[in-house]
């Protein structure tokens, strides 16, 4: 009885996956040199997410720390703490922040600019640049003015937070994998 809105599921997945590979290939290496440039220069890697996306945030920095597809030292990436008790995001990125650091912000629920402003103004005054990765409900008049020239926006062109979340899982994976392959070169 369900079966054809299962596979309704994954044709949408697929259908925004192929969408989103055309868009966001650029934007996605150019946030990949950042990383890498990042690392590279010995800063470290910030990595926030709003709402459930702070599960993709921990996900990110634990693919850095640890490893991706191939062993390597561990990266200097660091999942800011979320939930009760846990001090405001804003403020680790301010306490924890340096310059040249970069932070990595994830946002699949659309909780708005207003959420993120906070988060990008404490990267700004701490000489950072940022990654945002958001879904289409996060406008661009919410967005206008929140970002630096320095800064790359990664916005999935989907409302529904379930196909926005699984793009950027994808795109964690692209990022961890670029990477990877320009620290290691490739393991094929």
């Amino acid at each position: 009885m369900q079966e054809p809105r299962i596979q309704q599921q994954f044709f949408e997945s697929a259908d925004l996956l192929y969408q989103t590979a055309e868009v966001l290939s650029r934007p996605l290496n150019d946030a990949a040199q950042m990383l890498v440039d990042a690392i590279t220069g010995g800063n470290r890697l910030l990595c926030c997410g709003l709402g459930l996306s702070r599960l993709d945030a921990d996900y990110m920095a634990a693919l850095l720390l640890g490893r991706f597809e191939q062993d390597r030292p561990g990266l200097a990436a660091l999942a800011l703490a979320a939930g009760a008790g846990a001090p405001d995001p804003a403020r680790q990125i301010q306490t924890l922040g340096h310059p040249g650091d970069l932070l990595l912000l994830f946002d699949a629920h659309g909780t708005g600019g207003a959420a993120l402003k906070p988060l990008l103004e404490a990267a700004q005054a701490q000489d950072m640049s940022a990654v945002v990765v958001v879904g289409a409900s996060a406008t661009d008049e919410e967005l206008r003015g929140l970002l630096l020239d320095t800064d790359v926006l990664l916005r999935v062109s989907a409302t529904r937070a379930a196909r926005v979340a699984e793009a950027q899982r994808l795109m964690i994976h692209c990022l961890c994998d670029a990477v990877d392959h320009h620290l290691l070169g490739s393991d094929e």
